[in-house]
């Protein structure tokens, strides 16, 4: 059996401090790169494959506009994102569907209940129950779909791996990561999911992030970078992680599940972090800090978001601890 990395070969990313005691450790891997591609930072494994999950989702939108999928504006972002399935969200994915001549019943996602709260109670009031819209993968689903009828693919298999829509994919993933897909799995939302290093990771967003700027670049990437960047909101939702720190940074942010994140500026300084025991709460606080530490973002401005997305460790309605950065993060400050 395939494995990502192994404890051993991981570091101390991140603790939480209860009371002056530490309850938890996340141990990890993660790696800085700098625009030309060379590695800054090294922290763990950071050549062991793993399943970005939806951190792979704007190469999976790339594949779609690449393959004739008109996206604009919030469609783009939502397409690449993971959202809360506010009725903002759902109307946009509906919107998708709309122009490729589809509905609701063609996705092959999950139906969910929506994270947004608003939307949950609307969807209850309404019985309409579970929608498949509001799953957070809907974009890229939709986005999928609008390529199989821009093209006459089928829609019915549009998640199989060898499905024309997925090849595409692999093609993507493997040109920005510069690497060869290591295995395919099933993500949770029924997509494909394809292995890479972090490292591959990494550069993939380091290129996507550079491509604004520059004149060489495949324009459909820059529009993903400048899109989630326009349309944060669209990437995850009003408040939360990654659109607060694309909002206040200006630089791409992409969780994915098991504690995946990517980030990077658009000079190309990119960071990657696989937390190894799948929860994602250290990430932000890991990645945004690599970032500062190799000098591609000003440590005071990192601060003030850190402050506002790392969340508090509370006893009843007070502050009873934090969640703080492990040892070989916090030696790179010094």
């Amino acid at each position: 059996m395939i494995h990502t990395f192994r404890a051993h070969d991981a570091v101390e990313l991140a603790v939480l401090e209860r009371s002056g005691f530490v309850e938890s450790v996340h141990i990890g891997s993660a790696v800085v790169v700098a625009g030309d591609g060379s590695v800054v930072t090294e922290l763990g494994d950071i050549n062991a494959p793993i399943y970005p999950r939806s951190a792979m989702k704007p190469f999976q939108a790339l594949a779609a506009m690449q393959s004739g999928v008109p996206l604009r504006g919030a469609q783009v972002a939502i397409a690449a994102g993971s959202h809360t399935g506010s009725l903002e969200h759902m109307d946009v994915v509906s919107g998708m569907l709309k122009a490729a001549g589809l509905n609701e019943t063609h996705l092959g996602c999950p139906a969910a209940w929506p994270r947004d709260a608003d939307a949950r109670a609307w969807l209850v009031r309404t019985e309409r129950g579970k929608s498949k819209i509001a799953m957070n993968c809907s974009g890229k689903h939709a986005a999928f779909l609008w390529a199989c009828t821009e093209n006459g693919w089928d829609t019915a298999g549009y998640l199989e791996p060898n499905h024309p829509m997925q090849r595409a994919v692999r093609t993507v993933v493997e040109e920005y990561t510069s690497d060869s897909v290591m295995h395919t799995g099933v993500d949770g939302c029924g997509a494909p999911v394809m292995a890479v290093t972090l490292t591959g990771l990494a550069r993939g967003f380091s290129t996507l992030a550079k491509a604004p700027s520059d004149k060489f670049a495949n324009a459909r990437a820059a529009t993903i970078a400048t899109s989630m960047l326009d349309y944060p909101w669209a990437v995850e939702g009003h408040g939360l992680p990654n659109t607060v720190v694309m909002e206040e940074l200006g630089i791409l942010a992409k969780m994915g599940a098991e504690g995946v994140l990517a980030m990077a500026t658009p000079t190309g300084a990119s960071v990657a972090v696989k937390v190894l025991d799948g929860n994602g709460r250290a990430a932000t606080l890991v990645a945004l800090t690599l970032l500062a530490a190799a000098g591609a973002l000003d440590i005071p401005e990192v601060a003030t978001v850190l402050a506002r997305v790392v969340p508090p460790v509370m006893g009843g309605n007070s502050p009873a601890g934090s969640l703080r950065l492990g040892r070989a993060v916090s030696v790179l400050l010094d």
